[in-house]
């Protein structure tokens, strides 16, 4: 099971942490870390493939980025990646082959603000593409699920915080 799996490898730690959103928590949900050991990247890929309905997957590097590659080579469908920034290469903030006029199912770690995941919503849909979900590992619960409401995003996480943290 998916969420014993991530509290016995210790993918919840505990502290002091700086999140994404620039929100400060007790708490980090390391999914990047976890799903090094490929029994548990194949276990979240498992629970992640039923819930693609897209011509194409997509994440924002770095955590989502196994997790989409895994996903499409388990579906046989193309992937993009979303840079942060253009930093290096062709600069471009997309990596792979074009999305226009294709639907996009992005594949996340966390989802906690969904400020992140808005991001690259905006971006490909920018490139012609029509996105209408978000399939995460773990909702943090703290507004992700709303903002992309906002947006005509339904987000689906495998897991919410509430099932994995007791405060």
């Amino acid at each position: 099971m998916l969420s014993r799996d991530l509290i016995d490898l210790g993918a919840i730690k505990f502290g002091k942490f700086t999140l994404t959103s620039g929100a400060v928590s007790n708490y980090y949900v390391d999914i990047k870390e976890a799903c090094t050991i490929p029994r548990v990247l194949e276990e979240v890929v498992d629970e992640i493939s039923p819930h693609i309905e897209a011509d194409m997957v997509a994440g924002v590097e770095l955590g989502a980025v196994p997790l989409v590659v895994a996903t499409s080579v388990r579906l046989k469908k193309p992937y993009v990646i979303i840079r942060k920034e253009r930093s290096h290469g062709t600069k471009d903030l997309l990596v792979g082959t074009s999305v226009s006029g294709k639907t996009v199912d992005i594949i996340e770690d966390v989802v906690t603000t969904g400020g992140s995941v808005m991001k690259a919503i905006n971006l490909l849909r920018e490139r012609g593409a029509r996105v209408g979900r978000v399939i995460c590992v773990v909702d943090r619960e703290e507004g992700g699920k709303t903002l992309l409401q906002g947006a005509g995003v339904e987000l689906i996480p495998l897991l919410k915080i509430s099932s994995l943290v007791k405060n």
